[in-house]
């Protein structure tokens, strides 16, 4: 039996998109626009302060991952993933870490990227260094002595990229249990917003973070002081964000490190948009780092 939610998806791609004539544009977008109302109107909403100037555009796909691990989905199916805590259950996880010794088969697992971690996590949690998603599943495969025998709970934004994180992690066989945040940080925030997730909650919008308290864990890039709010790297070949604090700003350390504020002066813009790692500071970053606790 198709359920709503069923009928609002079949609406959405039904909508076809790439064949419009001009004159047929504003009706499709009146159609799309009614259809994404109506879908909406099903989906579990989440808040948080911000405008129509923080989302540029709109886009509408069908993808096999909506954030790419590097595993296919076929391959690796989304019934491992690791048992979903309610924020209620989460939040006692602090009490339980802070027994120290006692509790040394726990390990609280951020899977985010290393940029997003920087200006906020849980406390007592192990932060991979990974500058993307798709590198994950080479940390596990390299850290896998850092999770046998061990209870995992792992957490992201919004849970999203733990359904898949967790999948992967449970099919190596090693850790006695596999948990993730339901709802993610986000949700976690909505119930713990004075929990013990400390400082800004990155997203990937125009905003680059929403608060959820008033702690700052991260540092200015230049002087050290306490900073956490990022802005893109100014030079024209580079897309990294860079933590610059006002007064480094104002005295023009704009880039994200003096590798890039020393290339960027007088160079022309490239004709196609550069990647996102042709920064040539992170060649300092190894790609799969090897952690211990």
């Amino acid at each position: 039996m198709m359920t709503t939610d069923d009928m609002a998806c079949n609406e959405l791609i039904n909508i076809d998109v790439d064949t419009l004539a001009p004159h047929d544009l504003k009706q499709e977008k009146l159609q799309l626009s009614a259809t994404l109302r109506k879908y909406y109107s099903f989906c579990k909403r989440r808040t948080s302060n911000g405008g129509a100037e923080c989302f540029c555009d709109l886009r509408v796909g069908v993808y096999k991952e909506i954030v790419p691990m590097g595993v296919d989905p076929d391959a690796l199916s989304y019934s491992l993933a690791g048992t979903q805590l309610e924020p209620e259950e989460f939040h006692k996880v602090e009490a339980l870490l802070s027994k120290g010794d006692s509790c040394n088969d726990t390990i609280l697992l951020d899977c985010r990227n290393f940029y997003e971690i920087r200006i906020g996590q849980f406390s007592q949690c192990l932060a991979p260094n990974i500058r993307k998603f798709s590198y994950f599943p080479d940390y596990v495969d390299q850290n896998l002595d850092l999770f046998r025998d061990k209870k995992v709970l792992m957490y992201c934004t919004g849970g999203i990229r733990c359904e898949r994180g967790s999948a992967y992690l449970r099919s190596k066989l090693v850790c006695k249990e596999v948990y993730q945040l339901k709802g993610g940080i986000h949700k976690y925030l909505e119930q713990f917003p004075e929990g013990f997730y400390r400082s800004k909650l990155f997203v990937f919008d125009e905003r680059f973070a929403i608060s959820s308290n008033s702690d700052i864990i991260s540092e200015c890039r230049y002087c050290n002081s306490p900073w956490d709010q990022y802005q893109l790297c100014s030079t024209h070949f580079c897309c990294q964000l860079v933590l610059s604090c006002s007064a480094c700003r104002q005295g023009g350390h704009t880039a994200c490190c003096p590798i890039c504020q020393t290339k960027g002066k007088g160079e022309e813009p490239p004709a196609t948009p550069p990647q996102r790692e042709e920064c040539k500071c992170t060649a300092m970053r190894p790609m799969i780092p090897q952690d211990a606790l």
